[in-house]
């Protein structure tokens, strides 16, 4: 499939998904939305991808939704809006559910639903100059994209708050103190450190990964009782897997396992 917001390579099993309209400062619209779902989709049944990576092209990482196209058509915003995040959202949730771990590359500028896309990454990479703005508000909009979860998930839910509330802008350093980020690292060497994460996490233990996603997503919003249930039921499945088996008789026979994903 041929795509005008991103492209998409995969190689070594890694998917890099690139936002690839740096002259519009890659916005979030219609063609946008749909082809992030379209993405999402293609990568839930590729089992040869054991781990996503997200970068963009240009200054921006992504100004966030488009304004022009707000502007335009004002009159029937609201179920463009409707319709825009339907498939957005549900791409969201397509990544969420994937066993191969998401990476976040952030070079830039990047604003509003684009922070929010960010933060639902299980890793995230960025420049020491990145700039990280919940806008949402300074247009008079709430917010989208799985912001309110994804950035009181890592910044706790009184920071992530106040983040939204006040629209504020947080530098790469800053963003990484308050949890936003993982990892901030020099701009030139940002890429180059979070594609090596990226091929290592390729060749771990997948199986593994996702059921450790899962369990985190649930992490603070299930009774202990259920979460415990859970991790029991996730182990013991784990425990059937060729990884997990291979895990066991690396570590015996005092080498470096051999993970296929499997």
């Amino acid at each position: 499939m041929n795509y005008s917001a991103f492209e998409l390579q995969i190689e070594e099993g890694v998917a890099i998904v690139t936002l690839a309209q740096p002259q519009r400062g890659n916005p979030f619209d219609g063609a946008f939305c749909s082809e992030f779902a379209a993405i999402a989709n293609r990568l839930a049944v590729d089992h040869d991808v054991r781990a996503v990576l997200i970068r963009a092209r240009g200054p921006y990482f992504s100004v966030g939704g488009d304004i022009q196209q707000f502007v335009a058509h004002l009159d029937d915003l609201p179920s463009r809006i409707q319709e825009w995040t339907s498939t957005l959202h549900m791409g969201l949730a397509r990544l969420a559910r994937l066993d191969a771990p998401v990476i976040a590359c952030v070079e830039g500028v990047a604003m509003g639903g684009a922070v929010a896309l960010i933060a639902s990454c299980d890793l995230v990479y960025c420049g020491r100059s990145v700039k990280l703005g919940a806008a949402y508000t300074s247009i008079g909009y709430s917010c989208d994209a799985g912001a309110s979860q994804a950035l009181a998930q890592r910044m706790g839910l009184a920071r992530a708050r106040r983040y939204l509330l006040l629209g504020e802008s947080l530098k790469g350093e800053h963003a990484e103190q308050v949890g936003l980020v993982d990892f901030c690292v020099d701009d030139a060497q940002v890429w180059d450190t979070a594609l090596a994460q990226a091929r290592a996490l390729a060749n771990g233990p997948t199986r593994a990964y996702g059921q450790i996603r899962r369990l985190m997503a649930r992490a603070l919003s299930q009774p202990l009782e259920l979460q415990l249930e859970d991790e029991a039921q996730g182990l013991a499945r784990i425990a059937a897997s060729e990884d997990a088996r291979e895990g066991l008789r690396a570590f015996i026979d005092k080498r470096k396992p051999a993970f296929r994903g499997c």
